[in-house]
């Protein structure tokens, strides 16, 4: 028989084999989830770009003479055909006037002598003079007709001066500073224009694209406008929207990418000649993909992969195909089907048919 210790010692161990508690369940896991949407995913071609204008014009003049008259304030915008500059006309317009007077008194004289080569001719058919004297006729006549010709391209030469006198607005524009002040001798060609028209309604940005995305345009934009995106403000600034108007007929091999430009109505004036802007070129659009936040996606032993939380409230694995990247969200091409309620943040303490607590964002 065992003695009474024994007894006291088996009677301890069971009692507390029996009164061990029952493991806890394990609490639920925090997460924040997101639903799998579908909507419009655009393919977008980001690249930094500089806005340059359609036309710069350096305005020159074409005659020479004293600067008498400015008609603009320099920073106006201008319209094509607007008096900018009137230089001194009294010279021009003196020249104009004599050239017109010699061709008067020689166009007189060629008529006179066109009568005269007609009487002669006349006269030398009915033996009155000679042949000779005919042929001298008509040869003064023509002598004369040369002078008149040359009188009104010297009458043309002269209006045109006369005309240049008033400089004109070639295309419409910003104007830059004024350059040649009012009372100053101008000539023609000079060194220094006296002002710089930029055109910036509409306006261009010039940016590239890696030469892999050259398939992709032309495909794109056969048949149809491209739309184009650009941010002023190193890309912090309200955007401005635009379309694609030039394609590069090269690749620069020194740096593989194709030079476009896209083209802005810049009705605000919001883009600048020489500005740095981001640039976003919408290539083309799919429509009703499937998309998810980029945090939702995981990469496993076996590849992609995402967690689903299921109507008990219970974390899932959804292995994924994933796409490309739009902004924050990737697209998804095979595993969701949209609706789903995927985790993106918390997925590191989760595991296969743990409860989760959704927090709220």
């Amino acid at each position: 028989m065992m003695n009474a210790r024994a007894l006291f010692l088996m009677a301890a161990a069971f009692g507390a084999a029996c009164g061990k508690p029952a493991a806890r369940p394990q609490p639920p896991v925090p997460v924040t989830v997101a639903a799998a949407t579908r909507g419009d995913a655009p393919y977008i071609v980001n690249s930094n770009g500089l806005v340059e204008p359609v036309q710069t014009v350096a305005v020159q003049s074409q005659v020479g003479g004293v600067l008498t008259t400015v008609r603009f304030t320099e920073g106006d915008e201008v319209k094509a055909g607007q008096v900018l500059f009137e230089i001194d006309p009294v010279p021009y317009r003196t020249a104009a006037q004599q050239a017109r007077a010699v061709l008067a008194r020689d166009k007189a004289q060629y008529d006179a002598a066109v009568r005269d080569a007609d009487r002669y001719q006349a006269l030398a058919q009915r033996d009155f003079v000679t042949r000779s004297q005919a042929d001298q006729a008509a040869a003064n006549a023509a002598a004369l007709k040369a002078v008149v010709d040359a009188d009104n391209a010297n009458v043309e030469n002269a209006q045109f001066n006369l005309d240049n006198a008033t400089i004109k607005a070639p295309v419409s524009g910003k104007t830059g500073s004024v350059l040649v002040r009012q009372g100053n001798l101008v000539r023609p060609n000079a060194t220094t224009p006296l002002v710089v028209i930029n055109q910036i309604h509409p306006i261009l940005a010039r940016f590239t694209v890696p030469q892999r995305e050259l398939a992709l345009v032309q495909k794109y934009s056969r048949g149809q406008t491209l739309k184009a995106t650009a941010l002023p403000g190193q890309g912090s600034g309200a955007p401005v929207l635009g379309t694609l108007s030039f394609v590069d007929n090269g690749v620069d091999t020194t740096t593989g990418t194709v030079t476009l430009k896209a083209r802005f109505a810049n009705e605000e004036n919001q883009l600048w000649p020489g500005q740095f802007v981001a640039v976003r070129l919408e290539v083309y659009r799919e429509a009703n993909a499937v998309l998810v936040p980029t945090p939702a996606v995981q990469t496993g032993q076996d590849g992609l992969f995402v967690f689903v939380i299921d109507k008990d409230g219970k974390a899932q694995v959804k292995a994924v195909t994933a796409g490309r990247a739009v902004g924050d969200l990737t697209v998804i091409e095979k595993g969701l089907q949209g609706g789903e309620r995927v985790v993106v943040d918390g997925q590191s303490r989760l595991t296969v048919g743990a409860k989760v607590e959704i927090k709220k964002s």
